[in-house]
This record gives C-alpha cells, sequence and structure tokens, in this order.
C-alpha cells in the first residue's frame, strides 16, 4: 500500500467477515421455500433453534386463531432435531409468502420478541426482497418473496446493497508529495444501527424492485446531496463484495455493489463544488475530506462501520494502495472480500 500502511489490514476483515457456517452448520435450520426436494437443496436462508421455536409458536397461535399455519417443520431422526422450516404447502405465491413474513414480523415487533432487532427504531418500515439463488443476480424472476429489512438477519437471509466511494487522485501538474482524498461521513448519532461511526461517502440497500445502480442514484442524493446528472455522468460499477457478518447473534450474509466516482484532479471551483457532498437528510452528520493515509488510521482505529472499511480496502486493492508486496495478509484479504458464505454447506 502506501506510506502510510503500519500494520495488516486483516483485523479490518475479521471484525466484518466472522461467520463460518462451517462450524455452525449442525446447530442451524435450513430455511427453504417449499419441502419440494428442489427447494431443500437451494435453502434461503438460515435460522437459530430460537427462532424455530418463534415459528413453531406463531403456527400454534394461527391454529388457535383459525388460520393455517405458514410453517412446515422437517426433523431429521437420526440428529433429533428440525434441519429445515419452509412455507407451509398452501403458501405458493411470492404475495402470499411475503404476507406471511410481514403477518409473523410485525407480531414479534409488537410482542417483543427478538426486541434487539426489530422492536422500537429498530425497525425500518423498508422491505427487501429474498432471492431463490443467491448468486444468480437481482432479476424480477428471481425474487421469491419480500420480508422486513430489520427481520432479514433473524432468517440469515442474504441482503444487497450499494456503495460509493468520491475521492479525487493529486493534481500531477501540482507537485510536492499530496495524498489520494476520499469524502467520509460520519453516521447521525439518532440512526438506529451503528450511530456516529464513519461511512462510504454513499451507501445504502437495495430495496425491492429497483437494480443497484437505482438505488444508488437514490441514495447519493438522500444522504449526500449529489445531483442525479453528476451520478449518473462520473459513477462507476467497479465491482463487488461478499462477507458474512455476525451482530451479537444474528447472521447477515451481505453482497455489496461497488462504484467509484472520480472527482477530476484540476476541478476548482464550481465544477468542484458539485462534487462535494453535503448532509440532506438525518443520516449524516457530515462529511470530510480526508487523506488516504487518514482514512487507514481511523479504519485501525475501529471508528468505520465494518463493512465500510471492507469497501475502502478493496478500493486501496483496486487502486494498486495495497499490494502483495505490502500487505503480507493480500491473498486472504482478496478472497475473504469476496465469499460465498460457505453456501454448498447450506445445502444438506
Amino acid at each position: 500500500m502506501s506510506k502510510s500502511q503500519t500494520a495488516s489490514l486483516l483485523p479490518i476483515i475479521e471484525r466484518c467477515d466472522n461467520f463460518r457456517v462451517s462450524e455452525n452448520i449442525q446447530n442451524l435450520a435450513l430455511f427453504c421455500l417449499s419441502d419440494s426436494p428442489d427447494s431443500i437443496a437451494a435453502p434461503v436462508g438460515l435460522l437459530w433453534p430460537e427462532v424455530v421455536q418463534a415459528l413453531q409458536e406463531d403456527n400454534l397461535l394461527a391454529e388457535k386463531e383459525g388460520r393455517h399455519p405458514s410453517w412446515t417443520f422437517l426433523t431429521s431422526q437420526s440428529l433429533g432435531q428440525i434441519t429445515h422450516v419452509y412455507f407451509s404447502p398452501h403458501l405458493t405465491t411470492r404475495e402470499s409468502r411475503s404476507a406471511a413474513f410481514a403477518q409473523t414480523c410485525i407480531r414479534w415487533r409488537d410482542s417483543g420478541i427478538f426486541a434487539e432487532t426489530v422492536a422500537g427504531n429498530k425497525w425500518r418500515n423498508e422491505l427487501y426482497p429474498i432471492y431463490k439463488y443467491p448468486f444468480y443476480g437481482l432479476s424480477k424472476e428471481n425474487v421469491a418473496c419480500t420480508i422486513e429489512r430489520a427481520a432479514s438477519s433473524l432468517f440469515g437471509i442474504v441482503t444487497y446493497g450499494v456503495h460509493m466511494t468520491v475521492f479525487q487522485r493529486p493534481d500531477p501538474s501540482a507537485g510536492g508529495d499530496r495524498e489520494w482524498m476520499i469524502w467520509v461521513p460520519t453516521r447521525a448519532k439518532t440512526k438506529p444501527t451503528w450511530p456516529g461511526l464513519l461511512d462510504n461517502t454513499v451507501a445504502g440497500g437495495i430495496p425491492e424492485g429497483m437494480p443497484p445502480f437505482e438505488a444508488l442514484v437514490k441514495e447519493s442524493m438522500e444522504e449526500a446531496s449529489l445531483a442525479e446528472d453528476v451520478v449518473r455522468s462520473h459513477a462507476h460499477s467497479v465491482g463487488a463484495i461478499s462477507y458474512f457478518f455476525q451482530k451479537g447473534r444474528w447472521l447477515q450474509p451481505e453482497v455489496e455493489y461497488v462504484y467509484d466516482l472520480e472527482i477530476p484532479p484540476t476541478a476548482t471551483g464550481a465544477e468542484l463544488e458539485e462534487f462535494n457532498p453535503k448532509p440532506l437528510d438525518d443520516e449524516v452528520e457530515a462529511f470530510e475530506f480526508l487523506p488516504l493515509s487518514e482514512v487507514v488510521l481511523r479504519m485501525h482505529k475501529g471508528l468505520f462501520k465494518p463493512n465500510c472499511a471492507l469497501a475502502l480496502i478493496d478500493f486501496m486493492i483496486r487502486h494498486g494502495h495495497i499490494t502483495p508486496e505490502t500487505e503480507p495478509n493480500y491473498l486472504e484479504i482478496i478472497t475473504r472480500l469476496h465469499g460465498r458464505f460457505d453456501y454448498a454447506l447450506w445445502n444438506r
């Protein structure tokens, strides 16, 4: 990397990519769309025993109220435990499955079950899509149903987002030993998740029915006051990262589409102003234009939201600031930025 690197960045990766399915698979039930053999071979989520129990209790309540239960369970006789959970046979459409999720998750929210995840201001009132196959892309045909964003980690659902780095290289004509500069926001202290931590210039989830780039354009205006024409003209797709994050008890395998927006080195005055992000909604406290060395220093101090640090490490690798010669754990970092969540082990 640059002269600013003083320690390996692997511990930063490990703070975010911190869950191994291989070490926990015997304690997890697979969440599938139905009990057909094809569905069991393609699970869409992972459940801890307490979530399985809550779904069983949800079925008991449905029977008491004269409703069809929403969930079916498969028990392994050899293991003596539930290994698969899936929608009941009458729930075959995207709409009916989404409604079942909504009814169950709203009841959990209102009753205080899993309060640390779905109660109070943790509830986002935003729907995330669940895809039949998490690595097949975000096509409408691949959407199985939707779930409240806050509840996705209870079901171990793969979620998707966008991250963009707005940066400026040194002007070669200016001379001197100047650094690359990056716009870094501080998350508002009132945010329900990761308040007060540093973020990527623009970052957010991809709502149901919205392509990644359109989600980026939307987030750029809402979070950073970056005009649509600026983002459409200057933002470039540069890949994706994926990692398996566990926060507390709950599981969040995530895929982030990453983008770069480069400020021309010679931009000044009004031209430069249009690239300067500014808070618009209540999600960002302030933006700072930081040298890359300061960004790395703050990452080592744990001041960044964990997945945002990963997106910035990916940025530094792509632009040659991290190399095999300067980072002893280069290959492990590369592979863990592009994980597959031990997905082959979900098939059992």
